[in-house]
């Protein structure tokens, strides 16, 4: 955490775009911690202030995942493929992504937010699938500031608590990835008994 901090500390706002916006280009980065962290120092040491970490949180969330729809939508499931090998994303994850999007569309995009292991991958899952650009768009958007919004404003308020906020930050993230994962499986066998009936 020592690292991570002192680049915050030194880098300030650039530190938080670079994180926000790699991470939603589809690069595995901590940039929940960074923007939890930022918000804790605006809190702690007042070298940041939290509505310019929003401000900037949400144009570099929003520009990520711009910037990995259009690598999904020019490169293809080729370059999808070879991502998820590189960064080791389960097939799994590949396809409650899908199954998300086929079911829910741009509502997905806004939600995958709030996921770590969706927020990677939705950007370029949407361009691969070819999702309507300006849909895209508008929810990208809305999501980026919901999110950086909810976790910039909970570093603040909960400043004293830094420990205990990124214990139950983890939680809050394993539980909703359990709750995503059920409600895809239930889909997933909804759609199966419903192609079997139709096929008798």
């Amino acid at each position: 955490m020592h690292p991570l901090r002192e680049f915050v500390a030194n880098y300030g706002y650039w530190a938080i775009a670079l994180a926000l916006l790699v991470e939603h280009a589809g690069v595995p980065l901590p940039a929940e911690t960074t923007l939890l962290l930022a918000s804790f120092l605006a809190f702690s040491e007042h070298r940041l202030h939290l509505g310019w970490i929003i401000v900037v949180g949400t144009c570099a969330s929003g520009l990520g995942g711009a910037l990995g729809y259009a690598l999904g939508r020019h490169g293809g499931r080729p370059l999808l493929d070879r991502y998820q090998a590189f960064f080791r994303i389960s097939p799994a994850a590949l396809e409650r992504g899908e199954s998300l999007l086929e079911r829910y569309g741009a509502f997905t995009v806004f939600f995958a937010r709030f996921l770590f292991g969706l927020r990677l991958i939705i950007g370029p899952l949407a361009g691969v699938l070819r999702m309507k650009p300006r849909s895209f768009l508008i929810f990208n958007f809305l999501g980026a500031a919901a999110w950086v919004t909810l976790i910039a404003s909970a570093g603040y308020l909960f400043g004293r608590h830094w420990g205990e906020l990124l214990r139950v930050m983890a939680r809050v993230n394993v539980l909703l990835f359990v709750a995503v994962g059920a409600g895809v499986v239930y889909f997933l066998w909804r759609r199966h008994r419903r192609n079997s009936r139709a096929a008798v």
